[in-house]
């Protein structure tokens, strides 16, 4: 499901959850058992990659549609925890999209300090096409790092880029070859793991405090009216479309 392995003074959580890293609340429950274990252990940055060609193909639909609001209820929170526990890391987080990274997954990467993207690899966050809101950390996620320019772009058309359009919109800081996204992402944690910890922490904490604070002030009011609007039978009839159209080709 998720995979640790040690590289000096990097830790790599990797991805490993059937075919596609789909998300879900084990899934969730095992990145932050995992991201809180790289909070407390000596190595001092982390990397985040998937298994095979996939990051992470965003939430299991299948599993929404199958248990509904009661799903929902766990599912939702858990998302926004994972989310924000990624973001706020108190080490330097390095995203490896070695393929893949569609809503969700796009979030995770998002969640990093820093984003290599492997060539071809396509990312986005198609969650208003779907026909479903981002729930408030979700948004403010990709908020910090796709430009006031880009917004438009990215969530309300919801467009899945790929390469220089990808990068140039915030989703990347810099692409690579075809698997060697995880190699350069392992370079830059390693040059990261140089600074201070303590410096970085602190300096980290003071640029990701804005968001901190809306959630604090929104949270609980988004989080109500995010669970209303993903459970409406609106919502579940075109998630129910959406798959029937994509994922069970």
């Amino acid at each position: 499901m998720l995979n640790v392995e040690l590289h000096g003074p990097v830790r790599v959580l990797r991805l490993a959850h059937g075919k596609a890293n789909a998300l879900d609340l084990e899934l969730l429950a095992a990145l932050r058992g995992a991201i809180e274990d790289a909070a407390a252990a000596p190595e001092r940055a982390v990397v985040l990659a998937g298994a095979a060609r996939i990051f992470c193909a965003g939430v299991d639909l299948n599993r929404v549609l199958a248990e509904r609001e009661d799903y929902l209820k766990r599912f939702l929170p858990a998302l926004d925890e994972v989310c924000l526990a990624l973001f706020h890391l108190p080490k330097p987080l390095v995203a490896a999209v070695n393929g893949a990274a569609i809503a969700g997954g796009a979030v995770l990467a998002c969640a990093a300090d820093r984003r290599v993207g492997a060539r071809g690899a396509r990312i986005g966050v198609p969650e208003l096409q779907l026909g479903v809101p981002f729930p408030l950390a979700v948004l403010e996620v990709v908020r910090s790092v796709v430009p006031t320019s880009r917004q438009g772009e990215v969530l309300w058309n919801g467009r899945i880029l790929v390469d220089d359009v990808a990068r140039d919109a915030g989703f990347f800081d810099e692409l690579v070859d075809a698997g060697q996204a995880e190699a350069r992402a392992l370079e830059i944690a390693a040059e990261l793991a140089q600074l201070d910890g303590r410096a970085f922490a602190w300096n980290k904490a003071l640029m990701r405090a804005p968001v901190a604070e809306r959630i604090q002030r929104d949270g609980p009011r988004a989080a109500a009216e995010a669970l209303r609007l993903w459970s409406s039978p609106e919502a579940l009839a075109s998630i129910e479309r959406y798959v029937a159209a994509t994922l069970r080709r």
